[in-house]
């Protein structure tokens, strides 16, 4: 995709104006920095030593907030997962300064200059997470996947464990993990499939900086250990999920399938794309054709993520069973407590049920206040990463002024037609009514304007 220049530094003040609008949170309160220093000395009890277990991570390589550790070994025909996560109850008190603040954030937010986090760095990027630098408290969910893919909770317990290797995805090597690491996300996928699940996961679109007020708008393509990687929270939280809702208790998460006017939407995106899919083909089983390497794929993939209904938050309800169109299954979130806040709760659950005991009222309590607190976060960290893409793409396309593109419909409104570009993954309105869904258009760009995050296009034929 063609870099930004940006001379002007328009993207860093872009930036800057973004933090400010949407009231992203920046340093935390001296009370609750000095609260988490001393959580952070906190030395764990009543953790059963495990750290003899080989834990390695996997994650970017810039990463360092690490929720996850895990090993992989042989029972028989079936693999045991034992999936370490960070244990942020241990440091994180219920109502304390740390956990007030925590509910007000609800997410860490990630932006191209830096992220706004959850939990101060000395325990998100320190002592509660999976660093290979020492002991860290945890809890360990055992996770027994058979050979159909078919996967059960087996157990839970709080312990210290001691990871071995920081690995990344970019430089992993196969001998770097578990011997059958790539046969546990093999049965994983063949579950997916069995099921008809529709997970869509896109290389994430980013900024880069490049130098001299350079900078590219990118898709991160997804590499085979990242999505290897993801087969094993998805198992686990499959698991768990399961494991919840046999005991009448949880949080899920839940979302309903694109509807027919979304379907109909996307099948024009396809097209402006270049992308063939068979008028015979469900949505689900074109998806599953896709390569996130691809970038015209990625792109694809980020159409049906925003065409979605939207996935949110649901607390367990006598004789509702909860339901993720995408995954295809019952599904909870809880592998990722340092980055979101309703995964503490959902592993307190779990340790409870897994070990006969009962699910503390406060975990209770915090299920039926979650969903609006996670639906708030979730709104926000939407409309900063709409504004970021919306930011770059005016810097990019700042100097292309009557420049003519070649764009196709992909929907219609009182407002006239949205377009997505056919060489470019931007998305635009147009005043044009006469016109049908899918149908060409010949667009001139009449504006850029990085303040404002705004482009204007104007139809030509």
């Amino acid at each position: 995709m063609k870099a930004l220049c940006d001379p002007d530094n328009a993207l860093g003040c872009g930036l800057a104006a973004i933090r400010s609008q949407f009231k992203v949170p920046a340093e935390f309160p001296a009370d609750v920095v000095e609260a988490a220093e001393r959580a952070a000395q906190r030395k764990p009890n009543g953790h059963a030593d495990r750290t003899d277990l080989p834990f390695v991570t996997l994650d970017p390589a810039t990463s360092t907030d690490l929720d996850q550790a895990f090993t992989i070994e042989r029972s028989g025909p079936d693999l045991i997962l034992r999936y370490a996560i960070a244990d942020v109850a241990w440091f994180v008190g219920d109502g304390d300064v740390i956990d007030t603040e925590a509910w007000k954030r609800g997410t860490t937010l990630y932006l191209p200059d830096g992220k706004a986090r959850l939990y101060p760095a000395s325990l998100s990027e320190k002592a509660a997470s999976l660093l290979p630098d020492g002991q860290r408290p945890a809890v360990i969910f055992t996770v027994k996947v058979d050979e159909e893919g078919n996967v059960r909770l087996d157990g839970a317990e709080r312990a210290l464990i001691r990871s071995t290797a920081k690995l990344a995805y970019d430089t992993v090597r196969d001998s770097d993990l578990p011997q059958d690491f790539a046969e546990f996300a093999r049965r994983i996928d063949r579950a997916e499939d069995r099921r008809g699940a529709a997970r869509v996961d896109p290389p994430e679109q980013e900024v880069v900086a490049q130098g001299s007020n350079r900078f590219q708008l990118v898709f991160r393509p997804r590499m085979p250990s990242e999505d290897r990687n993801a087969a094993l929270s998805l198992a686990a939280n499959l698991a768990i999920a399961d494991a919840l809702l046999a005991h009448g208790t949880g949080l899920f998460r839940v979302m309903a399938g694109p509807d027919e006017r979304a379907v109909s939407r996307l099948r024009n995106t396809a097209k402006a794309f270049g992308l063939s899919w068979p008028a015979n083909a469900t949505l689900t089983q074109f998806e599953r054709t896709l390569q996130a390497s691809n970038p015209k794929h990625a792109a694809f993939m980020l159409a049906v993520r925003r065409a979605g209904n939207g996935a949110a938050y649901a607390p367990y309800a006598n004789g509702v069973v909860p339901w993720h169109a995408g995954i295809a299954a019952t599904y909870a979130h809880a592998t990722a407590p340092l980055r979101r806040l309703a995964d503490r709760y959902v592993v307190r659950a779990t340790l409870s049920i897994a070990n006969g005991q009962p699910v503390e009222t406060a975990v209770t309590d915090a299920f039926a206040k979650l969903p609006g607190i996670m639906a708030r976060a979730g709104n926000l960290d939407g409309q900063v990463e709409r504004a970021v893409i919306d930011l770059a793409e005016a810097v990019m396309l700042e100097g292309e002024i009557g420049r003519i593109f070649p764009a196709i419909v992909t929907d219609l409104d009182d407002r006239g037609a949205r377009i997505q570009l056919r060489d470019l993954p931007v998305v635009a309105r147009v005043d044009a009514h006469n016109v049908a869904p899918g149908a060409g258009l010949q667009v001139r760009l009449e504006s850029a304007v990085p303040d404002q995050r705004s482009v204007t296009f104007k139809r030509m034929s």
